[in-house]
C-alpha cells in the first residue's frame, strides 16, 4: 500500500465491534453459572452484530455497485454471504463448540474430583473461556471452506465476497 492509498476500516471486522460476534461464546461459558436467560441474551447480542454486519456489507455493494445492472443481485449475494458466513462462523458453531466443551468439562469433572459444584462450575467456566481463542481461527478457515465449496459456487465461482 503506497503513501497515498488508506486502508478503509471495517468497524465490524478491524475494531473492537469485532468481539461483539463472540458475545455468545462468552454465554455459554458462562452457562453453568448465570440464568439461562444471560445465555440467550449474549446470542440477541451476536446474532445483532451479525446482521449490522450484512447490513453493512449490503449498503456498501449498493454504493460500489451504482446504477449498474445487476445491483441488487451483488447486494443480495453480499448480505447472503456475510450472514451465513458471520451466522456459522461467529454464532452456530462456537456456540455449539463452547457448549459441547462446557458440558463435558462439567461431566469429567464431576466424574474425576470431589471439587464442589461451585468450584467445577468456575472451573467449567474458565476452561469454556480459555477454550475460545483457539477455536476461533480454525472455525473461520473451515466456514472459508464450506462456504467456498458449496454456496459461493452458486453465486461468483467460488471466490469469498469482499
Amino acid at each position: 500500500m503506497g503513501p497515498s492509498e488508506e486502508k478503509t476500516v471495517d468497524i465490524y471486522r478491524d475494531t473492537w465491534v469485532r468481539f461483539l460476534g463472540y458475545a455468545n461464546e462468552v454465554g455459554e461459558a458462562f452457562r453453568a453459572l448465570v440464568p439461562v436467560s444471560f445465555v440467550w441474551g449474549s446470542y440477541a447480542v451476536a446474532t445483532a452484530y451479525v446482521t449490522a454486519d450484512a447490513v453493512d456489507k449490503g449498503k456498501k455493494a449498493a454504493v460500489a455497485h451504482g446504477d449498474n445492472p445487476g445491483k441488487t443481485t451483488r447486494v443480495a449475494v453480499a448480505v447472503v454471504d456475510t450472514f451465513v458466513w458471520q451466522a456459522l462462523a461467529s454464532v452456530i458453531i462456537p456456540g455449539f463448540t463452547i457448549n459441547r466443551v462446557c458440558a463435558a468439562s462439567l461431566y469429567l469433572l464431576g466424574k474425576s474430583t470431589k471439587w464442589p459444584l461451585p468450584v467445577r462450575k468456575w472451573t467449567t467456566t474458565a476452561i469454556g473461556l480459555s477454550t475460545i481463542p483457539f477455536i476461533i481461527t480454525p472455525i473461520d478457515r473451515s466456514v472459508d471452506f464450506l462456504l467456498d465449496s458449496s454456496l459461493r459456487k452458486v453465486y461468483n465461482d467460488g471466490k469469498k465476497h469482499e
